[in-house]
């Protein structure tokens, strides 16, 4: 079966199963595949989901803008009430707090669920999100000549789902084939039960067999097994897939050969990217985004116009917005026996801004790939953004790297002599152990949170990696150490290319880090420091 084949096959199980199945992980860039496979999801009448999306939108309540107007109680319904499917995109970027909410939701029975990963990097969506979703397919790879729009007959699969039964051999198979990938769940093998007799009542069968079995491992159990161990033989490449059963064989099942089926459902290398990516997320640190905390203390800010349940209306504002306007509205409705005429337009909501202290890291490259030129050029970088930071009474830390490891050579200070002392005394020379460097980074960041600072990284580096996290020289392993640790570090920052000539590793660790590549020399260094994603 090719990966768009298997991919279609997914979305109409989900459009035949819905709530058994939990929903679809699907992960895939935007572009026609992606379209396709949403167009294919129509049946399920999803509605959008933002990754913002608040508690007022998800559960409903009282419409306050319009109870307002109206004069009378007016209340509306949420999302999860109304909506049959919930597609959400960016899942790979949810906050825990909205995934539990829809995981929550799910458990009670709620929308079908379709998560839209952009995979665009190893990140994943939230495990308590992942583990409601029974489907998972990848269109990585897939181009517009791959794509076939032909659906089956859905409505008389959902008749004929609810009648189709699962041999006792191929249950017990699912469940054993399950335990051998290493998912310990009983979701999983629950959801491949439920898209085996999908399957088959796609096919017109009223009783499911072992491909409709294979199907369902490949589906539901593929994406949740653990990475088989290094001297294991590789899994056979997704266009060698086991030997087709003879029609309608409906006989016991091998549990071996659902494992061996599910091992080669997935793109090379995908099931190691997927464990990864599941053990380094974690909860994002608060405030690592930006410079300010809390809206309802601090500094006030001018108000803005907004929905009641998104903040405190500010009544002043909200008269002066609407005081105008109450000639026009008066003899719009002479009749009205309210004193003040408001429109949702008028209401506008109290802003405060609580500003906390921020650690700037700085991390240097020191290393021989580092010529001296570009070096100096560096070091006066770096002066200029000290000064910023220094005005802006952050703190900062100095982190050099070479040889085989990185070094602390300025604790968090706001000592601009100090820093610059430092700065000046950096030795260079030997490797270059980056993905010590992010270490260290990590490292200084998560002490400053617990001390209730808001860390930056700021990384100077021609990107050419050639020490391992070990220690050990080898450049492959050293660009894949940094680039695993980049993703881990969740905190904003900004690379700054040292290199004599453009490195696609450096980019692709920028888009790790996810965060903006400037080069040496630039015109208006002293503003670098701004572009820090705040």
């Amino acid at each position: 079966m090719t990966p768009w084949a298997r991919a279609a096959m997914a979305c109409d199980l989900l459009c035949v199963a819905g709530g058994e199945l939990g929903g679809l992980w699907l992960r895939a860039r935007p572009g026609p595949a992606r379209d396709t496979a949403l167009a294919r999801l129509a049946p399920l009448d999803a509605r959008r989901c933002p990754p913002g999306a608040s508690d007022a939108a998800l559960f409903g309540g009282l419409d306050m803008a319009e109870a307002l107007a109206t004069g009378r109680l007016v209340t509306r319904p949420g999302l999860l009430d109304t909506a049959p499917a919930l597609l959400l995109p960016m899942a790979e970027r949810g906050a825990p707090g909205l995934a539990g909410r829809l995981a929550a939701a799910r458990d009670a029975g709620g929308p079908v669920l379709v998560a839209l990963d952009e995979g665009l990097g190893d990140e994943a969506p939230p495990l308590a999100l992942t583990e409601r979703l029974g489907l998972f397919a990848a269109l990585d790879g897939i181009g517009l000549a791959d794509l076939d729009a032909a659906s089956p007959d859905l409505a008389a699969a959902r008749a004929a789902y609810a009648s189709v039964t699962v041999p006792d051999a191929l249950r017990d198979a699912l469940v054993a084939s399950a335990a051998a990938l290493g998912i310990a769940t009983l979701r999983a093998p629950r959801f491949a039960l439920a898209a085996a007799r999908a399957a088959a009542a796609l096919a017109g069968r009223a009783r499911a067999t072992e491909e409709d079995a294979r199907l369902a491992a490949e589906l539901c159990l593929a994406h949740r097994g653990t990475p088989p161990a290094e001297d294991q033989p590789e899994a056979p490449p997704p266009d060698a897939p086991p030997p087709e059963p003879p029609e309608g064989a409906g006989g016991p099942a091998d549990a071996d050969r659902l494992v061996e089926a599910a091992r080669a459902a997935l793109p090379p290398g995908l099931l190691a990217r997927l464990a990864a990516a599941r053990a380094a997320r974690g909860p994002a640190a608060s405030g690592a985004g930006g410079r300010t905390r809390g809206t309802t203390r601090g500094r006030p800010l001018p108000a803005r116009p907004g929905r009641p349940e998104n903040g405190r209306i500010d009544a002043a504002a909200t008269l002066r917005a609407a005081a105008p306007w109450q000639g026009l509205r008066r003899r719009a409705a002479p009749d009205d026996p309210r004193r003040l005429l408001l429109r949702p337009a008028d209401i506008h909501l109290k802003r405060t801004e609580r500003r906390t202290e921020r650690l700037v890291i700085f991390a240097v490259d020191a290393s021989g790939s580092a010529a001296m030129a570009r070096m100096a050029e560096a070091k006066g970088a770096i002066e200029s953004l000290l000064s910023q930071s220094y005005a802006a009474r952050d703190r900062v830390a100095l982190v050099a790297f070479r040889r085989e490891d990185a070094e602390v050579l300025l604790p968090p200070t706001r000592s601009l002599t100090q820093s610059r002392k430092r700065l000046q005394a950096l030795p260079g020379g030997g490797g270059t152990p980056l993905a010590a460097a992010l270490a260290a980074a990590g490292d200084l960041a998560t002490r400053a949170r617990r001390d209730g600072l808001t860390p930056s990284l700021i990384l100077l580096t021609d990107g050419r990696a050639n020490i391992a996290l070990d220690g050990t020289a080898n450049r492959a392993r050293a660009a894949a150490d940094a680039t695993l640790l980049a993703r881990a570090l969740a905190l904003p920052a900004l690379v700054i290319d040292t290199g004599t000539r453009p490195n696609p590793n450096l980019r692709e660790l920028a888009q790790a880090l996810d965060a903006p590549l400037i080069s040496l020399p630039r015109s208006g260094m002293a503003a670098a420091l701004a572009e820090i994603p705040r």
